[in-house]
């Protein structure tokens, strides 16, 4: 976000940097050395500082996921969550830290429900339509589920026949959190144990 606002002012005045971090790294000095000879002086020092705010960000970043790897280092179920596909260091940190006693969970589809990431049922008659995930519950732990399987299914050399089959009757989003799903019950049953 502070990138993205940085850019942006300097889009402002003409300067357009790359999308990446690197690319504003290596940009930055000369696009302030460009700056300087145009706009005034207290223009460039506020650049220069909120330039300086990302260092201070990188740390606090670093020092935040220390401590979560020595929390995860001594926590049990963080480290067996971990093992799982998909479920690195912040997933697993965010699964066991909400949940507290996973047992009080009845199933792992309550577990999933509980993020968000079953489907809303709606109907009468005796037929049940499945309509899109309800997106209610932990917002977080949702994305962080559903991006850990997509990078799951884009770096699989082989899917797999059940999500083949999802491929051939859903569009590419609901393919990617039907593994989530499977993820989150995954969690839930590894806890209870």
């Amino acid at each position: 976000m502070q990138i993205n606002a940085l850019r942006g002012l300097l889009t402002e005045y003409g300067e357009v940097m790359g999308a990446s971090r690197a690319a504003l790294d290596k940009g930055m000095p000369d696009v302030l050395e460009k700056l300087a000879d145009r706009l005034p002086a207290m223009l460039i020092e506020t650049l220069r500082e909120r330039y300086s705010e990302l260092t201070k960000l990188d740390q606090q970043i670093d020092k935040i996921e220390q401590q979560l790897k020595v929390w995860m280092r001594r926590d049990k179920g963080c480290q067996a969550i971990a093992e799982i596909p998909g479920v690195g260091l912040l997933t697993a940190t965010a699964a066991v830290a909400p949940m507290g006693d996973a047992r009080v969970f009845r199933s792992g589809r309550e577990f999933a429900a509980y993020i968000g990431l079953v489907p809303k049922q709606s109907g009468s008659g005796g037929k049940v339509n499945l309509l899109g995930i309800s997106k209610r519950g932990d917002t977080y732990l949702r994305t962080l589920l559903i991006h850990g399987a997509r990078s799951v299914l884009a770096h699989a050399k082989e899917s797999g026949s059940w999500i083949e089959q999802i491929r051939k009757r859903w569009p590419p989003n609901v393919v990617i959190v039907a593994p989530a799903n499977k993820v989150a019950r995954t969690i839930c049953a590894v806890l209870v144990l």
